[in-house]
Order: C-alpha cells, then structure tokens, then sequence
C-alpha cells in the first residue's frame, strides 16, 4: 500500500514527539468523523490540521512544534504525504474503523516507552554503575530514538557544564566603569530594570549559569545553550558544513563560541570554521571523548559526592523535561476508542 509506506517513512524520519505522523492523524479522524476534511483539497486542513495537531501534542508530549511555517508544510509535498497519497491513507482509514489513526498512535507509544527505558537506565543505574557510553547508546542504536539523539548530546553536555561550574562557584561580575552621573541619574530606570543596579548601586556579582534554549526543532542549526559569563555552546553531531557553519555564524552573536562534536568530525569542524568569518570568536572545540573522560572523572570514587550525584540530578531532569512521558497517552487512546481496533496486515506494532 503505496499511502502506508509514505506514512512510515514520515515516521522514521521524525523524532520522538512524532509532529508530523500525529498531525496526518488528526486530518484522518477530522474526515472519518466528518468534519468537512476533504483529503483530496489541502486547503480544508493544510492550516487547520497545525492547531489540531498543537492541541493533541500540548496534552500527550507537553509541546508544539517550533519548525518554521515552511518545515511544517514540507509533509504535504510530492515526496512525502500530498493530498493524492493522504486521500488513498483516507478512504483506508474510514473503512477500517480508524485503523490508522490508532496504528500512528500505537507508533508514538513505542518511542514513548523506548524513552521511559532510558528514563530508568538513569534512575536505577546509580553512581557505581552509570556509564554516559550506554547512555548515548540507547539513543543511537535504537531506530527510534536515533533522531533525537543531538538532543541526548544537548542534555548530556548541558547537565556536565552547569554541574561543574555550579560547584566551582563561578561568580560574574558586572560593573560600570564610567560613573557618569549625569547619565546615571536621567537613565536611572534603564539601570535598574536591564542591568540590575538599583539606587547608586554600580558593582553587583551573581552566581555564573548556563541555559539550555529548549526547543525542539529538527529543522533547528543555531544555538544550544547560552551562559551568563561568555560563551554560546553549539552542540553538533553531525559534521560541521560550510552551510551549517554560516548558520552557527548568523544565529550566535556571542562573542565566544564553543563548538562539541564527534571525534572524527572535530578535524573537518575546525577546517571549516577557520574559513568561516567567525574563527576568532570560537573559543574551544570539544569532542565526545573529552565529554566521557569529565563524566568518569566526576563519577568516580574522587568526585562522587562532590559532583557524580548532581550530575545524575542534572541528567534526570532535564530528560525528563525535554522528552515527554507516556502518563497522558492511554486516557487519550481510551477516549478516541483506540484501544479497541484490533491492527494487524501490516498495521501491527509491538506497543
């Protein structure tokens, strides 16, 4: 069935939260409960099905999409589901009682339960046993997963840093060097309210701290995270293009950048961004060898109260808030009777 093959092949190419296969379901139950969707006209749903999919993906994966307007339409072109394909999926669908919508459904259901197994690797693997190699191996060795996995690198880079520099007790300190009072005075609200200095307050000092951006965007090339003391830190698994370092270029303005990479793309990464007109502001280059070799240390017997448990804390949470868990799936699949359609030719899951 040439309609349930473009569907999986829309599936493997997403990530975890699965936006597009979820809003191709919803343009299915909105015709099969006659909602006016004609499969065949796009402009019945080619907007429409984006605030249906936001609803439904707010409430199973706690988020929307981020992707541009134009990432998002990208799923009604010829390669992937137009209206010609998605009408074919229709008619099937209604047939079969709303067979494919459950069959989408199921499928996020198995990326969900893969993160709740790497959630629990976590969890229950404690100090002693936690190996930041199996970590990322779940992610990249699960089809799945493998998708999300720069977001496994973002979560584990990010958990790394701010634990360290939480335990240094970084402080960054601001200060005005020009005490002009002239200035001072007609611009005292400005003062107050952007840089912080409150009455004739013209030093302050406040603890470093790196922050994650957040979004999930496959489409997504520009910053990872940002800290309060310098450097923007540009997480890339995937080889560093002439391309993709004018993107790093056009969406960092910080004055340093630091760029994390595999180990056997770190060589092309700074060949290409020495030709880049950015090279003086790239701070560091950082592989995954170094990343393994500062999580061991924090780790072991040496650092394991000071940092290895933080680190874990750190991991934990931000797992748990970039990537959603299966708690609001079932009532969902309850409600629209999912539960009850029976999938098999083809249409069989493991969930």
């Amino acid at each position: 069935m040439k309609s349930k093959d473009a569907l999986d092949k829309i599936i493997r190419k997403s990530r975890v939260h699965l936006y597009k296969p979820i809003q191709i379901a919803e343009i299915l139950y909105y015709n099969r409960t006659g909602r006016g969707v004609n499969p065949a006209e796009l402009e019945t749903y080619r907007n429409a099905s984006k605030r249906w999919r936001d609803e439904v993906t707010k409430r199973l994966v706690g988020r929307v999409s981020t992707s541009s307007q134009k990432f998002q339409d990208n799923i009604f072109e010829r390669n992937a589901m137009p209206p010609s394909v998605l009408r074919e999926l229709a008619d099937y669908n209604r047939k079969n009682g709303g067979v494919v919508e459950s069959y989408i459904y199921h499928r996020l259901k198995e990326r969900l339960l893969m993160v709740s197994n790497v959630l629990d690797y976590i969890k229950k693997s404690g100090l002693a046993s936690f190996d930041i190699g199996q970590f990322l191996d779940k992610f990249s060795g699960a089809p799945g997963l493998k998708r999300s996995v720069d977001k496994a690198y973002e979560i584990m880079v990010y958990a790394l840093f701010s634990t360290i520099v939480k335990a240094l007790r970084v402080e960054v300190s601001l200060s005005i060097q020009n005490v002009d009072k002239e200035i001072l005075s007609d611009f005292e609200e400005f003062v107050s309210l952007v840089m912080g200095m409150a009455g004739k307050k013209t030093e302050m000092r406040f603890p470093a701290k790196l922050f994650r951006v957040g979004t999930t965007n496959a489409a997504d090339s520009g910053l990872d995270m940002w800290s309060n003391f310098g450097p923007a830190v540009q997480v890339k698994h995937v080889t560093l293009s002439e391309d993709l370092a004018e993107d790093v270029s056009e969406n960092t303005t910080a004055d340093r950048i630091v760029l994390i990479c595999l180990d056997g793309e770190a060589e092309t990464i700074k060949r290409v961004a020495t030709q880049m007109s950015y090279s003086n502001r790239i701070q560091g280059i950082i592989t995954v060898t170094d990343l393994k070799k500062w999580y061991k240390m924090c780790l072991s017997d040496k650092y394991r109260k000071r940092l290895g448990s933080q680190l874990l804390s750190n991991l934990e949470r931000e797992f748990g808030f970039e990537f959603p868990s299966i708690g609001e799936l079932e009532p969902f699949m309850k409600e629209r009777r999912y539960d009850k359609i029976k999938l098999n030719d083809g249409w069989k899951t493991y969930s």
